[in-house]
């Protein structure tokens, strides 16, 4: 959705949404996005809105998940279910916000596993995170998400950079 540069805008947008619990940044992001998103055929085929987790002691630090709100907007304005359950970070791991590409991938790939019952296969999921760096995350995410017989996985991130 946006470009995410060292103190840029987007930065402040996502700090606000991250660590000053400015969760109204994450609805009016979601609101937005989901005009464009509606006009991309592959979105009539999600069923359901995935976000990525946090760890239970993450969550507990922080009191919030950043993309929830990001997430509910989107799940309201496609009219698509947001399924906050199904995938969850089995391991805590310290922030990966200063850790360079290799080993935010050595870390993201053992971090998140799925629990799924047999409603769950041969759906299409939308994974969503706040920013995109080296796709370790989501990469782990999704293959988690893939454990599940017949599944289809697809991503949205609020921002994306290239650092």
């Amino acid at each position: 959705m946006l470009y995410f540069h060292h103190k840029g805008i987007v930065q402040n947008l996502i700090h606000n949404l991250k660590y000053k619990n400015h969760q109204e940044v994450g609805s009016l992001l979601g609101k937005w996005y989901a005009k464009d998103l509606e006009n991309i055929s592959q979105i009539q085929t999600v069923s359901e809105i995935i976000p990525v987790p946090l760890h239970k002691k993450r969550l507990e630090e922080r009191g919030y998940n950043q993309v929830t709100t990001f997430c509910e907007a989107l799940s309201k304005e496609l009219e698509i279910p947001y399924n906050p359950n199904l995938l969850y970070r089995s391991r805590y791991s310290k922030t990966q916000t200063k850790k360079d590409k290799e080993n935010r991938k050595d870390i993201a790939n053992s971090l998140f596993d799925v629990n799924f019952t047999e409603a769950d296969q041969n759906k299409h999921f939308l994974l969503v995170d706040d920013v995109m760096t080296s796709g370790a995350t989501l990469e782990s995410c999704a293959k988690a998400l893939l454990k599940i017989p017949n599944s289809k996985v697809s991503v949205v991130t609020i921002a994306y950079t290239l650092s």
